[in-house]
């Protein structure tokens, strides 16, 4: 491990993937199909919303719960579909400032692991898109472990699986409730709103020079 590192008191480094990594936003693929922004949202707001959602993060199959809904929702059916048969779309790309700052951590030798909520359909499809997924030292993913953030197990799959100690292994998620969720645990976590304030609070914690 980085001098570095161990001096921070830290073994490993933990990214949650959407919002941190790489952009997802429906609203990428959603623009494409609404010519008016407040249909859209009004859209987003009612008939596939987050909440709806979680259960693909979950592990359900995402075509099978797109023709559930467009069943229920028939004006809208073009529009539910396209959750499943153009998820890529929704993902603009890599957040290239934050794939630096992985980039440095493991050039300094730091253990980095991915833990995120995801569809199991569509992780192979972004570990074939970004190579940078494939840098981790081990994943874990919602979607194959039948758990969301911020419920508490996968946080404890995460340290049971990889040996790690939660007070010296830091978190980024741009989830507060999922912050809130590992520093309930003893995991030292941050709150991400920007690759510049993320670099800051790392060079704070002696991560990164």
């Amino acid at each position: 491990m980085d001098a570095r590192a161990d001096a921070a008191g830290v073994d490993a480094v933990v990214f949650d993937l959407g919002g941190v990594l790489i952009d997802w936003n429906p609203r990428h693929l959603y623009r494409q199909l609404f010519d008016d922004e407040a249909e859209m949202e009004e859209f987003l707001a009612t008939i596939c919303t987050l909440e709806w959602h979680v259960a693909h993060d979950l592990g359900q199959g995402t075509a099978e719960s797109c023709a559930e809904l467009a069943l229920e929702h028939p004006e809208h059916a073009p529009f539910i579909r396209a959750w499943a048969d153009r998820s890529e779309d929704m993902v603009a790309g890599a957040i290239d400032d934050t794939v630096a700052i992985l980039a440095e951590l493991r050039t300094d030798g730091v253990r980095c692991y991915a833990l995120s909520n995801m569809e199991p359909e569509t992780f192979p499809l972004r570990l074939e898109r970004f190579e940078f997924l494939q840098w981790f030292d081990g994943h874990v993913i919602s979607g194959t472990e039948g758990v969301v953030k911020p419920d508490p197990e996968i946080f404890h799959r995460l340290l049971r699986r990889f040996d790690l100690q939660p007070s010296r292994t830091l978190f980024i998620d741009d989830s507060p409730v999922n912050v809130e969720a590992a520093r309930a645990l003893g995991i030292r976590a941050v709150f991400f709103e920007s690759p510049a304030q993320l670099r800051a609070d790392l060079e704070e914690v002696g991560l990164l020079d």
